[in-house]
């Protein structure tokens, strides 16, 4: 059990809502922006390859940005039902509690802050490309 009151509890979860609406809000508008009719439009008004090759850079930047969304609304959905379960605030690796102020901060936060630490120390290299 978390040593966040029920009041704490209820205005992480009113933030979290609310990010998560404007989220998917922004998800939409950059779905549509990034329209197959759009990128049609610019690669047609390209010159060369260098050209071409910033186009098709816009394009992955944009996916790149939907993409980092989207893992934020999942992140927001799994504290959501943290919370529907009662397990909000609670370290995921040591049942120790999330402090108010990290939750303030990060919402989203799963681990407590010496817990983090510990999982970024051991897990930092994954995913990193090497030659």
């Amino acid at each position: 059990m978390s040593g966040l009151t029920q009041g704490q509890i209820t205005e992480l979860r009113q933030h979290l809502q609310q990010r998560h609406a404007a989220l998917r809000a922004e998800i939409r508008e950059e779905l549509l922006a990034l329209d197959e009719s759009r990128y049609i439009d610019l690669a047609g008004r390209v010159r060369d390859s260098g050209e071409e090759s910033v186009a098709d850079l816009l394009v992955d930047m944009g996916i790149a940005r939907i993409d980092r969304q989207v893992n934020e609304v999942r992140e927001i959905e799994a504290a959501l039902r943290r919370i529907d379960l009662g397990i909000y605030g609670v370290c995921r690796d040591c049942d120790g509690e999330i402090g108010y102020e990290r939750l303030q901060s990060q919402p989203m936060a799963e681990r407590c802050v010496t817990c983090q630490a510990q999982f970024e120390r051991s897990y930092s290299h994954e995913g990193t490309p090497s030659l």
